[in-house]
């Protein structure tokens, strides 16, 4: 930018960036000549307002640079009205009742605060979308607003510490990205996989992850040659990744930036998975972004780690070499414990979805209690506050491994917790619940929001008080006070805890339905109204987008289930049984004395399996057709829930059942061992 635009527009294109500006058609103008004249010199001839619906996945229309001129020939030009707005349809994405079909005019407008670049040999322009009425119909609208809520009530707090360098605080993030890598003809065989994204069916393979041998392991030529690749193209786009390995899970592996601002993290995001894709497919493999693709074996998240830092370079969540003396940091600390106590129920809502609850308190996931790990060292300076009691410091000793020639390094005050759903890292929150598909805008928007919301709440406080220093201890001793029961720094896998969790009085909302319930709660309401996030419609809007969403997701696992068992897995059964019962009559017809044992009791078993799979997808049938009967969004989301989910899983079990005992030649699909250990 600096290269290609007048020193007056760049410092005014800056200032709307850092500052929040207003921006002017002229600079407009200007930005976009330049925008057009860089991204034809790399021979693009389209552009699009790149923009994210509530589809949780980005959308765009192109429109070509070409306009005529006299003499039936063109010029190639770009103005800025076409940079700061389009106009897709607004009615064909969901809407929650907030557009009906006949009232299709929505905009789309250019958001300076998040970098154009080129994709696919398009210009995109990051974009907001809203409907013809004014309401927010993305994601970034929102987060938008979240970001200058924190910057607003941070800077508050700030100042009364006598802070007047900072002018803008901005909340960082650095999403983990996991995912699975399978070969692509393979992936093309499994109906399951094309349509929903995990496989409905499959039994558990000889080996799976048991001996751990695949985390950080020796990453396999195919794989690393897709690495590769796929570090050039994010790096192409700005997109810093940084650090890959193999994850967990035969074929998982994750990828991790280096973090950024929030808005920035969202974009770019979305890139990310939209290109480990593409470049997978250019190495013949399909990366696989679902929650839980194969039951079994662990699935997969995305790792959201949150901090908050101000435009002088400071990081306001960094506690320094001595937290206990650091006031600053210990009030931005009890403003996000008392966020999360407070609004559980939101961070659970954020991250909800049909692909996620599959994952949440399994043996590989935060359970789905909110709770916070802060460490020994936090801990016990919440602990001292709360009582009164003076904390003894501990300094950081030297850890040494026993032998000579090896290096010592200084050791961390406090070990790690990964089965906490929001830990503290060190100089962040890593936020663990977050669905490897999902858009982190979602949890984002939340996470600003509360806690701007504390920090107003403590900001009235303050402002108000005679004496700062006194009301600021008394403030924080009383926030540990009433919050202390959503720290947790124990294993949050365990049966125990559950019980723990429930004497706390913490919420343990199991499934999106029960969840979503909360999202619509008044003071929920009331909460993105204060701030302005969200109106009451567009709240609502969003109840009923993903409530539909979990219906429709759980409807098309079900249909897929019944086409994949009366198309092929039934036949395939059957076919098995007739090789058998002839096998079986050709040895009696040669020996009339053979018992032939072994193939009459597997006629037998697999003769019974099929008649269950029959009946029970006949069951998920019946349950389909009574989901007619369903009221509105929540009463058929509780009901699939409920009713169709437990019919699909005793379908699976049975017909699992068929794939342990059938030959491997009669099976109509690629198994979880090939697909696992194929790449």
């Amino acid at each position: 930018m600096k290269e290609r635009l007048t020193n007056d527009t760049y410092v005014s294109l800056k200032k709307t960036v850092q500052d929040g500006k207003t921006l002017d058609l002229t600079v407009a103008n200007a930005v976009a000549a330049a925008m057009k004249d860089w991204a034809v010199e790399k021979g693009v001839t389209h552009f699009t307002h790149w923009f994210q619906p509530m589809t949780g996945i980005t959308a765009e229309k192109h429109d070509s640079f070409i306009t005529p001129v006299d003499g039936g020939k063109v010029m190639m030009e770009f103005s800025g009205k076409e940079l700061i707005k389009g106009e897709p349809d607004a009615s064909s994405f969901p809407s929650g009742g907030l557009r009906a079909t006949f009232e299709a005019r929505g905009y789309t407008a250019w958001d300076p605060t998040s970098f154009a670049f080129i994709k696919d040999n398009v210009l995109c322009i990051p974009s907001v979308f809203c409907s013809y009425t004014g309401e927010v119909l993305d994601k970034k609208t929102p987060l938008l607003r979240s970001i200058e809520v924190m910057n607003i009530q941070s800077l508050r707090i700030l100042k009364l510490f006598g802070d007047m360098e900072a002018t803008r605080v901005i909340t960082t993030v650095g999403p983990e990205q996991e995912y699975f890598l399978v070969d692509k003809a393979l992936f093309e065989k499994r109906k399951d996989l094309k349509y929903t994204g995990r496989t409905l069916f499959g039994a558990k393979p000889p080996k799976g992850q048991e001996l751990e041998d695949h985390y950080f392991g020796s990453i396999k030529p195919r794989v690393a040659a897709f690495m590769e690749d796929l570090d050039k193209e994010l790096w192409k786009l700005g997109i810093l990744a940084k650090t890959e390995h193999n994850e967990v899970a035969p074929a998982q592996h994750e990828l991790a930036p280096i973090f950024t601002d929030t808005n920035l993290a969202s974009d770019h995001n979305q890139l990310t998975m939209d290109t480990m894709k593409k470049v997978a497919l250019q190495h013949g493999l399909v990366c696989l972004l679902h929650e839980k693709p194969f039951a079994g074996v662990n699935g997969s998240g995305k790792h959201n780690n949150w901090s908050i830092s101000t435009n002088t370079g400071r990081n306001l969540l960094d506690p320094g070499h001595t937290p206990h003396q650091n006031a600053q940091f210990l009030l931005f600390l009890s403003a996000v414990i008392k966020a999360v106590d407070e609004y559980q129920d939101l961070l659970r809502v954020s991250i909800a979805s049909a692909a996620n609850d599959h994952r949440l308190g399994a043996n590989e996931a935060p359970p789905a209690i909110v709770s916070i790990f802060l460490g020994d060292e936090l801990t016990a300076i919440m602990d001292a506050i709360d009582s009164g009691n003076l904390y003894k410091h501990r300094e950081r000793t030297q850890m040494t491994v026993g032998v000579d020639v090896l290096p010592s390094f200084p050791k961390d005050t406090t070990d790690r917790n990964r089965t906490s759903p929001f830990a503290f890292t060190g100089n962040k929150f890593e936020f663990r619940m977050l669905g490897s598909s999902q858009s982190i805008s979602g949890p984002n928007i939340i996470l600003n929001t509360i806690v701007a919301e504390e920090l107003r709440q403590f900001a009235d406080i303050l402002e108000a008080a005679p004496d700062f220093t006194k009301a600021m201890d008394a403030l924080v001793k009383k926030t540990i006070r009433d919050h202390k029961r959503i720290i947790f720094n124990g294993n949050g896998y365990e049966d125990a805890w559950v019980v723990e969790a429930e004497k706390r009085g913490l919420l343990n909302l199991k499934s999106t339905p029960e969840a979503l319930q909360t999202f619509i709660a008044e003071k929920n309401l009331d909460l993105f109204n204060r701030h302005k996030i969200f109106s009451d419609e567009e709240t609502h809007a969003r109840y009923e987008i993903t409530m539909e969403t979990y219906t429709k997701t759980l409807n098309i696992e079900a249909l897929t289930m019944i086409d994949m068992v009366k198309k092929e897995i039934l036949p395939a059964a059957n076919t098995y049984i007739k090789e058998l019962s002839k096998t079986a009559i050709a040895v009696r017809t040669l020996i009339p004395d053979m018992a032939c044992e072994s193939q009459l009791n597997m006629i037998s078993e697999l003769s019974a399996l099929t008649d269950s799979v029959y009946a029970r997808t006949n069951a998920l049938e019946s349950a389909l057709d009574s989901a007619k009967d369903c009221k509105d969004a929540a009463d058929c989301a509780f009901y699939f829930r409920e009713n169709v989910f437990p019919a699909m899983v005793s379908l699976r079990e049975a017909a699992d059942e068929i794939e342990i005992l059938a030959g491997e030649k009669y099976w109509p699909y690629p198994t979880y061992g090939t697909l696992l250990f194929s790449v």
